[in-house]
C-alpha cells in the first residue's frame, strides 16, 4: 500500500509543486481545502481531495484519518498578514495548532510544517542557523513562529514527529499560471519581462537573499518524508541553497535567461545607482545537508521553466 499524506496548501504556489513531487515519489496525496466540492486539479488528477474548515475540529480529524503525514503550508502569505494580522494570528498559529492537534488525536506519525526564514529578523542579514536567536518583527514571522513552538512542543513531548521548516527565498515556476504570487521577486521579474519587456527594480538592488528554486524544495520535502525518525533530531531545520546572491544579480540572471531563449535583448532600471555593499547573509543549512539533502540549485533551468510559463500565459 502507497503511504499517505494529507497536504495543507496543496493547490497553492509552493504546495502545488510538492503535491507533484509527493505524487511522482509514489505517495498517495489528500488535498486539504477549504471549498466544498473542489475537485482534483487538471494538472494532477491523483490527488484526493479533502474539505478542511479550519473552525471544525470534525473536518480536520476526518481529512487526518489514515495517512502516515500531515504537511501544512496553508497560510495567510505575507501581504495578507501585514493587512490583516490578528487573522494571520487565527490561520497560522490557531489554524496550525488545531491541525496538529487532529492529526496526533488521530495518530498520525509525522507533521512537517513550514515556516520561514524571517523569524529570524529582517532584513536578514549575518551568518544564520537554527541555533540563531529569533526576532521576527512582521505579522507574517510572527504567526508561524507561534505555530513553529507548539509543532517543536509536541515533537519533544514525544507526541508526533515534528519538523519545522525554515524556508529562505523559494522561486519558480507555480504549478499552474492562475496561482496568484506574482508579486515575489523572481516570479515577477519573469513576468515583466513577457508584459513589459523590461526589467524594473525598486532599489538599487544589493540587498542579499538566500534563493531556492521550487523544485529543490519539493525535493527536501520529499527527503523529509523518508528521513528516518532518529535523524529528525529536535525537528527543526532551514533550507535555503546556501548561497546568497544579491538582487541586481538575479534580475541580470534573468535577463541573461530571456535573453538565451527569445535571442531579444532586455534592459534593466534601477531607481538608483547606489552600490554600497548590503550587510552579509550566509544562510547555513548544515544540519539538512548532514542528513543528506544537497539542492541541485538547477536556477537557470527554473527560471527557463517560469519564463515560459509566463510566456504562455501572459504574452499578447
Amino acid at each position: 500500500m502507497k503511504p499517505s499524506v494529507l497536504l495543507t496548501g496543496g493547490l497553492g504556489y509552493v504546495g502545488g509543486r510538492v503535491a507533484l513531487a509527493l505524487v511522482q515519489a509514489g505517495y498517495e496525496v489528500r488535498c486539504g481545502s477549504r471549498r466544498q466540492g473542489t475537485t482534483a486539479p487538471a494538472w494532477l488528477p491523483a490527488l484526493q481531495m479533502a474539505h478542511l474548515e479550519w473552525d471544525s475540529d470534525d473536518t480536520l480529524a476526518q481529512a487526518c484519518q489514515g495517512v502516515d503525514a500531515v504537511i501544512h503550508l496553508a497560510a495567510a502569505n505575507e501581504i495578507e498578514s501585514a493587512r490583516d494580522p490578528i487573522e494571520a494570528l487565527r490561520m497560522n498559529g490557531l489554524a496550525s495548532l488545531r491541525l496538529l492537534e487532529a492529526a496526533r488525536r488521530s495518530n498520525v506519525r509525522r507533521f512537517i510544517y513550514f515556516s520561514t526564514a524571517h523569524v529570524y529578523g529582517s532584513p536578514l542579514q549575518g551568518e544564520i542557523t537554527e541555533a540563531s536567536l529569533p526576532r521576527p518583527v512582521h505579522p507574517y514571522a510572527i504567526t508561524h513562529k507561534v505555530a513553529e513552538d507548539f509543532v517543536l512542543a509536541a515533537h519533544d513531548q514525544a507526541q508526533i514527529e515534528g519538523i519545522v521548516v525554515r524556508l529562505s527565498n523559494g522561486f519558480g515556476a507555480p504549478a499552474t499560471p492562475d496561482v496568484d504570487r506574482w508579486t515575489l521577486l523572481v516570479n515577477d521579474l519573469c513576468r515583466q519581462a513577457v508584459v513589459t519587456g523590461a526589467l524594473k527594480l525598486n532599489s538599487a538592488g544589493t540587498q542579499l537573499r538566500d534563493f531556492i528554486t521550487l523544485g529543490d524544495v519539493a525535493d527536501a520535502v520529499v527527503h523529509l518524508m523518508r528521513l528516518d525518525a532518529p535523524r529528525i533530531g529536535n525537528g527543526l531545520f532551514n533550507l535555503g541553497s546556501g548561497n546568497s546572491v544579491s538582487i541586481l544579480a538575479m534580475t541580470e540572471r534573468v535577463a541573461a535567461r530571456w535573453r538565451a531563449l527569445t535571442h531579444g535583448d532586455i534592459s534593466i532600471t534601477c531607481p538608483s545607482n547606489d552600490r554600497s555593499p548590503a550587510p552579509s547573509l550566509i544562510y547555513r543549512c548544515d544540519k539538512l545537508a548532514g542528513t543528506g539533502y544537497a539542492p541541485t540549485n538547477q536556477i537557470d533551468l527554473e527560471i527557463d521553466n517560469t519564463l515560459r510559463l509566463c510566456l504562455d500565459a501572459f504574452r499578447k
